[in-house]
């Protein structure tokens, strides 16, 4: 890995997968599918609440029941408790394009036609089907429902324009709806008994009786193209929601038979879902377009209003920078959106620059993509507005260049112009004879420099706008970056050499080789020393501009078109071909603490890396699917380590003890350095005189005669030889409890027992373990002590594969190697069990360091923030 690892992309809301709903106590969720990944939102106030892991395919079907997800991907459905992953359906053969929720059942069908049953309960053994039907030939299902009150049957619509009614129960067709000439996109269930709608291609709404076979009513849409996604209203009122691929929703009013009211542009891209709310007036809309919206029915005529919604760019964005100390990002995309994403709380994140476009638009009777902002191709960002090419460094003016070879400056507070940079030697006395590729100004007022599209870089006077000089590149420029800091020059031209240039000195200082294909943006770091560059090969490359070379190569197999490296160095985002997200990245050496940043960076190779995922939890495809994932590195735990059923999968459990419990094992020796007396304890001057007496029943003193040194030795004697054989005959309890676990391999127990021990007490009983006497005459393999010793080696190991207890297992292995450390050096037996608990610590450390790395991201983030 090099510098930047993949953390997570930001931006997506939705794809073009319908979503699914359900209601857990009186609060409502969705499930959306964000590509390989999915999310859920608390309908509240459409806050994310949980996002899954990466899978190996795009999700084609969702499905949701309390806290299980079924997702469906290529030919394999994966089945989420919460955001873990329990098992993996595989019996289809072919892509597997709708899920129904049916009972304790989930349905799958695939585009041959294939629909297998899965029991719900016991979800977590059973992974095999509990029934399979196939459909005709001539059926290419598109929709399946389930009628209600309809026992164990379901219809499905299909692209030849036919329904079908089955019983899954006994795998039989009970009936065929001939059909209304035109492929059925989509079909639902109404409030009333009997009663469903079908969405045709043709732009029809057959409201149809399936108990009669008989039609109630049609609506048409005015709008060309399909009907995709249909729902009825539960809260008293008459409606018939439909979306179409003109990203219209049209309401009907069932009892008048006629249309109630048309939500025009709604969505840009085709609408995916639509769902009333169980008794309320709320529709939720979903739409290719990166957008999930929900719509109250409050006004007084009964026309729906926007109520609450989440956006993301519907088109690749083009344009990135950080902004406000690195916690947003400002983006601007082909959608002729400018957008703010926040890097910490996805709540923050909403668009600039199309506000009350369709109250605009109806007022001035126009419609709304003419109003709308023109896609934006650059911008700056200063402190007080933010289109423009340049601002000063100020923040009182703009600089704006023009494709003609205009540059004109601005008053950013007034918007009234204040004068041109004009070359009398130019034809039409313009800046520049060609378009105007950059524009940038220094941190003093002084200079602002210029780049044409044929090859010739200005420097200017800022304030009387005199040109000062100017220099060649010898070929069409691309693109210029300029740093204020160190008053360097980044340009790009078409020969794909990225050329620094001392505005001042006004000569070529350093000179980057390495891109194949046009490089899309440069960006210098904060502090100036390093150049990061992309392009269209795919490649992400950094340069050390003092070191003068590249430190640092990355591929990734969609192309970089802008990016961004935020001000504190620790997070880079970038936007890629066709994608419409923005992606970041984390710096590791931010994290790690490493002193050395060379170290991470690959030179010259270029290392190939995945674009980071919607969710921070990876999928290994070389584990099974069938079980959780434990750990992701060379060195893999042992299968028949058990997991906790309390434990979070992936990451590790604490041991809940107080702090300064397992802090005192770390450092017992410097607590009793401290506390260890001064002085050694004095005889008081004046003792009190008492005799010793002896415990009687009568009540009276009897005092204790005085024994003789002889009789004192003896009784010492008899003392010690009567533990010494007490002694042989039993086992401390911790020797006890630890051989009694390693027998029945459940060390529970154990833990408990030594967890509730203090500090001085567990370092007393690993002390008594030591094997002292190097000069006995039996061998250290057949003393007790020594198969102690490889007995806690074995705990240990245990517990560290596990992940259970981790900081107080972490501090145990600090002491425990501190006393036997030296025994275990001298035992080739005792080195082989040492060096496995190396490796898997290592492995457990590696893993856990991953996963955490997001997270401390996050604190690095809320830290520099002003919360």
């Amino acid at each position: 890995m090099g510098i930047f690892e993949p953390f997570r992309a930001i931006g997506y809301i939705t794809s073009s997968v319908p979503f699914s709903i359900q209601r857990l106590g009186t609060e409502t969720f969705v499930t959306v599918s964000v590509g390989k990944s999915w999310q859920i939102y608390n309908c509240a106030k459409l806050n994310l609440v949980l996002v899954g892991p990466q899978l190996p395919k795009k999700i084609r079907a969702l499905a949701s029941y309390r806290d299980y997800t079924f997702a469906a991907y290529g030919n394999d459905i994966a089945v989420f408790k919460r955001a873990h992953q329990v098992a993996t359906w595989s019996r289809h053969t072919a892509k597997v394009n709708l899920l129904l929720l049916f009972g304790e059942h989930v349905l799958s069908v695939d585009v041959d036609g294939n629909i297998f049953i899965w029991a719900f309960k016991g979800i977590d053994q059973n992974h095999a089907p509990i029934g399979h039907v196939l459909l005709e030939d001539k059926f290419s299902p598109t929709c399946i429902m389930h009628p209600d009150t309809y026992l164990n049957k379901v219809i499905l619509g299909s692209q030849e324009g036919s329904l079908e009614l089955w019983n899954i129960s006994t795998k039989k067709k009970l009936y065929e709806f001939k059909g209304w000439q035109s492929s059925i996109c989509c079909c639902i269930s109404s409030p009333a008994l009997d009663v469903v709608a079908i969405g045709c291609a043709d732009g029809k709404i057959h409201v149809h009786n399936i108990r009669y076979d008989e039609e109630v009513v049609t609506f048409t849409h005015s709008s060309r193209g399909s009907v995709t996604a249909l729902s009825f209203s539960t809260d008293g009122q008459p409606l018939l929601a439909s979306g179409g691929s003109s990203g219209v929703i049209s309401i009907w009013n069932l009892e008048k038979r006629r249309l109630h009211s048309v939500i025009g542009e709604a969505h840009d891209s085709p609408i995916i879902s639509l769902h009333f709310f169980a008794n309320e007036p709320v529709l939720m809309s979903s739409s290719a377009d990166n957008s999930v919206k929900m719509w109250i029915f409050d006004t007084s005529d009964g026309d729906p209003r926007l109520l609450r919604f989440r956006s993301g760019h519907s088109a690749p964005p083009l344009c990135i920078r950080f902004y406000a100390n690195g916690r947003h990002i400002l983006s601007a995309g082909q959608d002729r959106a400018f957008r703010l994403f926040s890097v910490i709380q996805d709540q923050q994140s909403r668009e600039l620059s199309q506000r009350h476009t369709s109250k605009r638009a109806k007022k001035l009777r126009v419609k709304e993509e003419e109003i709308k902002l023109k896609p934006v191709i650059a911008f700056d960002v200063g402190r007080s507005f933010l289109y423009a090419c340049a601002i000063s460094a100020c923040g009182n003016f703009a600089v704006l260049g023009t494709a003609g070879g205009w540059i004109e400056r601005f008053n950013l507070q007034s918007g009234i112009s204040r004068g041109s940079y004009m070359d009398s030697s130019e034809r039409n006395s313009c800046a520049h004879g060609g378009e105007v590729v950059g524009v940038a100004c220094d941190s003093t007022n002084t200079l602002m420099i210029s780049a044409g599209y044929h090859g010739d870089i200005k420097v200017w006077e800022f304030k009387g706008r005199e040109l000062k000089s100017r220099w060649e590149i010898g070929c069409s420029l691309v693109k210029i970056v300029y740093h204020r800091s160190n008053g360097l020059l980044a340009t790009v031209a078409d020969d794909l050499i990225i050329r620094l240039y001392d505005v001042v000195a006004l000569r070529i200082v350093r000179k980057f080789e390495g891109h194949t294909d046009r490089v899309t943006d440069l960006c210098f770091s904060e502090d100036g020393k390093w150049l990061l560059s992309s392009g269209m090969d795919g490649s992400l490359r950094i340069w050390d501009v003092i070191l003068a070379r590249q430190i640092d190569a990355l591929y990734v197999d969609v192309s970089i078109t802008a990016l961004s490296l935020s001000p504190n160095m620790d997070v880079l985002a970038t936007t890629h071909v066709d994608q419409n997200g923005v992606y970041l990245w984390v710096n590791q050496a931010m994290f790690t603490g490493a002193s050395n940043v060379e170290s991470y960076g690959s030179g010259k190779e270029i290392v190939s890396v995945k674009l980071p995922s919607v969710s921070s939890i990876e999928r290994s495809e070389d584990n099974d699917s069938d079980k959780p994932i434990v750990i992701h590195s060379k060195v893999a735990v042992s299968s028949h380590t058990p997991l906790s059923d309390k434990q979070i999968p992936d990451l590790v459990t604490l041991s809940l003890l107080p702090k300064s419990q397992w802090q005192s094992l770390i450092n017992l020796d410097i607590i009793k350095a401290r506390n260890k007396p001064i002085e050694p304890p004095r005889k008081p001057e004046k003792a009190p005189f008492f005799l010793p007496s002896v415990p009687s029943l009568s009540g009276e003193i009897i005092f204790k005669p005085t024994e003789s040194a002889d009789e004192e030795k003896d009784k010492k004697a008899d003392k010690l030889e009567e533990s010494r054989k007490q002694a042989d005959l039993a086992l401390p309890h911790f020797v006890q409890l630890l051989h009694a676990a390693a027998d029945m391999k459940n060390f529970s127990a154990f833990t408990d027992y030594i967890k509730s021990l203090s500090s001085s007490t567990l370092d007393m009983e690993l002390r008594m373990l030591q094997i002292i006497d190097d000069d006995d005459d039996q061998e250290p393999e057949k003393r007790p002590e020594f198969h102690s010793i490889e007995l806690l080696l074995d705990y240990l190991i245990h517990e560290i594969a596990c992940r259970n207890n981790f900081e107080f297992i972490q501090a145990v292995i600090r002491l425990f190697l501190k006393i036997h450390g030296e025994t275990i050096r001298r035992q080739p037996k005792l080195q082989d069990k040492a060096r496995k608990l190396l490796e898997i610590q290592g492995a457990v450390w590696q893993r856990v360091d991953r996963l955490f790395q997001g997270a401390r991201c996050m604190v690095t983030f809320l830290s520099n923030s002003q919360f």
